[in-house]
């Protein structure tokens, strides 16, 4: 097949969106925005949490209805009542927040709500699991359609709801954040396949924060900034600083720094080791792990998606009970039969999925309080002292909007993060342990988190952060530790450290 050069159509319009303008009461999510979707392209769509391209996204997807503008698919005027609607249409969306099924087999998830049935009616279930299976290898995804989906690691999840809506047939795909959760070489597979549908003629629409993967894959790329479009260029032609530039506005170079500069890590060893951890092992997960944090001190720990880090954090928060070893909080070794008495003990965690941690129907001050309202009143609560305190953790968090009232699952991804943390604020923690603090969040969201998580590490807290994005570790941690296949590998202290040094240590 013939290289096509970065930024060229090769077939045209396929989407065309003029005009768009969305609120959310009286907030102005997008203003007049054009967009246009060429065929046979991976369209890079970039942004700070709030710029609007998800809810450009949405509208495209059918999620949103009501709006004002118009828009064509291939030259005719369409306007989707639903997402069943733009899905009978060919568009697919995968969202960052996967819709899978976690209790269904891997097969059912990829033939959801169009599972295969006999002459009696009832689901066809070996020819359903022989054309599930055919269908992922076709992508080359290596995976048991038999599998208990909730089993998989999210990385695979992942891929297998992309493989649905390929399996829909899908020729304009919008996806969500797709590598926040992938090692790089899923990565590097996804960009394989995301290629070889390009060049099949499908469109792409690839929105991340990963601002080097999305030039590494992308043909065009645009940037959206407080709800609207302000540049597009092809991305053969642009660079990074160029990108955030528009993002964040130009002269911001503390921000863009942590995007390409290396790191001095700083570590300390003048304070008393707050949380030890001596030959710790569960399962296949991981084993031998022997680890300490200091107060004062960010500890990094780095790995690929199933590296066994996610486990180990979850055993420090009473989550898992391990198979050996022992675990230490000032000298003192503790059992952590369960979460309650991980907290008693005084350790915080956020965990990967902040959603799971909060509570997205009520409000945020609901949110920030929950965690000490038996401190607050022994028999009745009191709604105004609660709405004092979120308000006061809003501010210090900058959390936008700044409303106490406001449902917590309508702020953006970076928000919904600032209000997990406030909610472990209130009284500080001994040891503060976060797994993806900053997955799926933009440059000024990440550098938020950052300042954040410094203010509690200048104020004594001892804190492990566990993330498979390298920017994340680099930028948070005064020293690192590097797990492989369930082992420490590696630690980084005291020296010049870069990404290329970490990826090449994981």
């Amino acid at each position: 097949m013939q290289a096509r050069a970065k930024g060229m159509s090769a077939t045209g319009p396929v989407l065309e969106l003029s005009g768009i303008s969305k609120h959310f009461g009286g907030v102005n999510a997008l203003a007049d925005v054009d967009f246009v979707l060429d065929g046979g392209q991976v369209h890079g769509l970039v942004g700070e949490n709030g710029a609007g391209k998800s809810t450009l996204m949405k509208i495209i997807a059918g999620v949103h209805t009501d709006f004002e503008g118009t828009m064509r698919l291939d030259g005719v005027e369409v306007r989707f009542r639903s997402a069943h609607d733009a899905r009978a249409a060919g568009i697919g969306m995968v969202y960052q927040e996967l819709s899978v099924v976690r209790d269904l087999s891997v097969a059912e998830n990829v033939f959801l709500g169009r599972q295969p049935t006999g002459t009696l009616g009832l689901i066809a279930w070996r020819h359903m699991m022989r054309e599930a299976g055919d269908h992922l290898r076709g992508l080359g995804i290596d995976v048991d359609p038999q599998a208990r989906m909730g089993a998989l690691p999210v990385g695979l999840q992942q891929l297998v709801e992309l493989s649905r809506v390929l399996f829909s047939g899908a020729r304009v795909i919008i996806l969500d954040e797709p590598t926040s959760a992938l090692s790089p070489p899923e990565i590097d597979r996804l960009f394989g396949l995301l290629r070889k549908l390009r060049d099949d003629g499908r469109t792409i629409v690839f929105i991340s924060h990963f601002l080097d993967d999305v030039l590494r894959v992308s043909d065009t790329v645009t940037i959206f900034r407080n709800g609207r479009k302000v540049a597009t260029g092809a991305a053969a032609n642009i660079e990074k600083r160029w990108i955030i530039e528009r993002m964040i506005g130009a002269g911001n170079d503390a921000l863009e720094a942590g995007y390409t500069q290396d790191i001095r890590l700083e570590g300390r060893d003048d304070t008393q080791i707050v949380l030890e951890v001596d030959q710790l092992s569960f399962g296949r997960a991981y084993r031998g792990v022997s680890l300490n944090v200091r107060a004062g001190e960010v500890l990094g720990l780095y790995g690929f998606m199933g590296c066994g880090q996610l486990e180990l954090v979850r055993t420090l928060f009473g989550g898992l009970k391990p198979d050996h070893g022992t675990i230490r909080l000032e000298g003192n070794p503790v059992r952590m039969s369960n979460t309650a008495a991980a907290r008693r003990a005084g350790i915080a965690f956020v965990p990967e999925s902040r959603r799971s941690m909060l509570f997205l129907l009520e409000p945020m001050y609901k949110n920030v309080s929950i965690s000490i309202l038996e401190r607050l009143s022994r028999f009745l609560l009191k709604p105004s002292r609660e709405r004092e305190i979120a308000a006061e953790q809003g501010r210090r968090l900058r959390i936008v909007p700044a409303s106490v009232e406001r449902r917590v699952g309508t702020f953006s991804g970076g928000n919904q993060q600032k209000i997990a943390l406030a909610k472990w604020l209130n009284f500080l923690p001994k040891v503060l342990i976060l797994s993806e603090p900053t997955r799926g969040m933009d440059v000024g969201a990440k550098a938020d988190v950052v300042r954040i998580v410094q203010g509690l590490r200048d104020e004594g807290v001892a804190i492990l952060v566990a993330s498979t994005e390298p920017e994340t570790v680099l930028a948070m941690a005064d020293r690192v530790l590097v797990m492989k296949k369930g082992e420490i590998v590696h630690e980084f202290a005291d020296e010049v450290i870069s990404k290329d040094r970490l990826l090449a240590a994981a």
